[in-house]
């Protein structure tokens, strides 16, 4: 998979409308700002497009798929409408189910569960926790982290042509990475897959939202990703893919709307016939709301121009790496080096600082909001700062206080409404703190650094 630019001028893709933009925050160095969003990667702000489609419907709001009335035939017509819009937006093939689920986690834990009893799992440690965990009844092999795209197929190979030639196998891995925003080889590695007789799930978490996704053309197996990354509110996610297996599997939960028929046997017991469409792992009243905002997400960035949103993001993505480039105190983290193509998502660490204090000043003094931490990708982000990939570590800030060095780092992620300025600030900001130091004093509170709002606190 590769990112090009050419023939495309980023100026003329102005950033989308989100929800927020607006927004002012207080400075604790007195005043306010308005707020630059740079944790995309972890929920992306809602595009304006995506909540007046959702306003717009809400009047007529109604259960699927069961009620007669008008309002619950058109949420019916538009909750099925909207699964076709979300296969199209994935290059599904015929064939292929849409399963709509709560999220990424969701979509690949149902997998987990309808994957044949004597599966083998391959997953690499570099994966996002939603993709590394979920196997736990199945024998995996967790791979090691490769240090370039083709070392990752590589070990792969490898891998696959250990295992028992004649059981069902599953390779599990992202498209982009959340920690390093670097593109994995998706076609080359679903190649090794099938040429050992495995299937692909991809996690396209990061991916859908900064790049297209096409099942068919890099011939993955499913694709996993969530509304909330994608521009659309929280609670919504995505399984789409090869029908055979989750129709083969129990319902992923138990209930109405996953079953046609049920019926009281003569010893007492009940006989249930399950759907084998997507129908029968969406169990129980589906998020409408949630659905027909992912349908309007894909219909919005397909409709704005998917060459021209990654031709803008990757002059920002050069813009911040420049940037960055120029404080020799910052090191940018990366698997498969400089030149390595990626979305809007960067992690670095800086040189005599603790992670969750330059994230708290970012913060409290100049009102940018970025992640700290090991963005639910332990592994890996223990093998890129050097530390004991099997260190359990924790989700969020350490008990660590301000100036002290942190096994952690520091995520800055954007994407198609960020403005210039925001990320302009963000450069700023990271030159200004490194050579002038922060302005507040911090401490350390429930583990996570926060500003001194003592009388003294200024410096």
């Amino acid at each position: 998979m590769s990112v090009s630019t050419a023939a495309i001028d980023p100026s003329v893709c102005a950033p989308l409308p989100v929800l927020g933009q607006d927004v002012t925050v207080p400075l604790v160095t007195g005043g306010e700002v308005t707020y630059a969003a740079l944790d995309y990667a972890a929920s992306a702000p809602a595009l304006q497009r995506v909540w007046d489609d959702v306003a717009a419907y809400a009047p007529y709001y109604g259960s699927v798929h069961r009620g007669a009335g008008y309002l619950s035939q058109l949420s019916t017509d538009l909750f099925e409408n909207s699964r076709r819009t979300v296969a199209e937006f994935l290059g599904c093939r015929a064939e292929d189910q849409v399963v709509f689920t709560r999220s990424t986690t969701d979509s690949l834990n149902l997998l987990a569960a309808a994957i044949p009893a004597d599966c083998q799992v391959f997953v690499y440690e570099t994966e996002h926790h939603a993709s590394l965990l979920p196997w736990r009844d199945a024998q995996v092999t967790y791979l090691n982290a490769p240090r370039t795209p083709g070392q990752a197929v590589e070990t792969l190979e490898r891998a696959l042509a250990d295992r028992d030639p004649y059981g069902p196998a599953l390779v599990c891995v992202t498209g982009a990475s959340n920690v390093t925003g670097e593109l994995w080889p998706v076609r080359e590695l679903a190649a090794a897959a099938h040429a050992h007789g495995a299937r692909i799930v991809l996690d396209a978490a990061q991916l859908a939202p900064h790049h297209p996704v096409d099942i068919a053309e890099l011939d993955v197996d499913w694709v996993a990703f969530s509304g909330h990354k994608l521009y659309a509110p929280f609670g919504s996610g995505v399984l789409a893919g090869r029908a055979d297996w989750l129709q083969a599997a129990e319902p992923y939960l138990a209930g109405g709307g996953a079953s046609r028929k049920v019926a009281r046997r003569a010893d007492g017991g009940v006989d249930v016939d399950w759907h084998t469409t997507a129908a029968r792992h969406e169990a129980g009243s589906p998020n409408v709301i949630g659905v027909y905002s992912i349908a309007s997400a894909c219909k919005a960035l397909t409709e704005a121009g998917f060459d021209s949103l990654v031709a803008r993001e990757q002059e920002l993505v050069g813009r911040v790496r420049e940037g960055l480039a120029e404080v020799p105190e910052v090191q940018v983290l990366s698997l498969f080096g400089d030149d390595a193509p990626r979305v809007g998502v960067i992690s670095f660490v800086v040189r005599g600082w603790n992670s969750s204090h330059f994230a708290a000043a970012l913060s409290a003094e100049y009102g940018i909001g970025v992640r700290d931490g090991l963005f639910c990708a332990h592994p890996l982000v223990r093998t890129l700062l050097g530390s004991d990939p099997q260190d359990p570590g924790e989700c969020g800030a350490p008990e660590a206080e301000p100036g002290e060095r942190s096994l952690n780092a520091i995520r800055v992620s954007f994407g198609a409404g960020t403005p210039d300025e925001h990320i302009d600030r963000f450069l700023r900001a990271v030159t200004e703190l490194v050579r002038e130091g922060a302005q507040w004093k911090y401490r350390t509170e429930d583990g996570r650094c926060v500003p001194d709002r003592g009388e003294a606190a200024q410096v």
